[in-house]
């Protein structure tokens, strides 16, 4: 998997709605109402990881989801992170 330069992380970073590029990875917090709504959108957030092969680096704080995405196998951000960001960001819109 080839990794993402600067100037591709740059203008796939500005595509997304409020994910930030930092250290090499990309980050998101999602707050929901409650704990409940937290752990259901994990719960769909786990079949689209698996369906899709890459998982996200995830941290639960009661209604916060903070989620972390980078390519592991490469130490950085390859084009599979930003499209796991971006079909994350459409399972927020069901």
């Amino acid at each position: 998997m080839k990794l993402a330069n600067k100037k591709e992380m740059e203008q796939n970073i500005e595509k997304l709605k409020d994910w930030k590029l930092k250290n090499k990875k990309i980050h998101k917090l999602f707050v929901f109402s409650d704990f409940v709504s937290a752990i259901r959108f994990v719960r769909t957030l786990a079949d689209l990881a698996e369906k899709e092969k890459h998982h996200p680096d995830i941290s639960i704080t009661y209604n916060k989801v903070h989620l972390t995405l980078w390519t592991h196998d490469t130490h950085g951000i390859s084009k599979k992170d930003f499209s796991l960001a971006s079909k994350i960001d459409r399972l927020m819109k069901k």
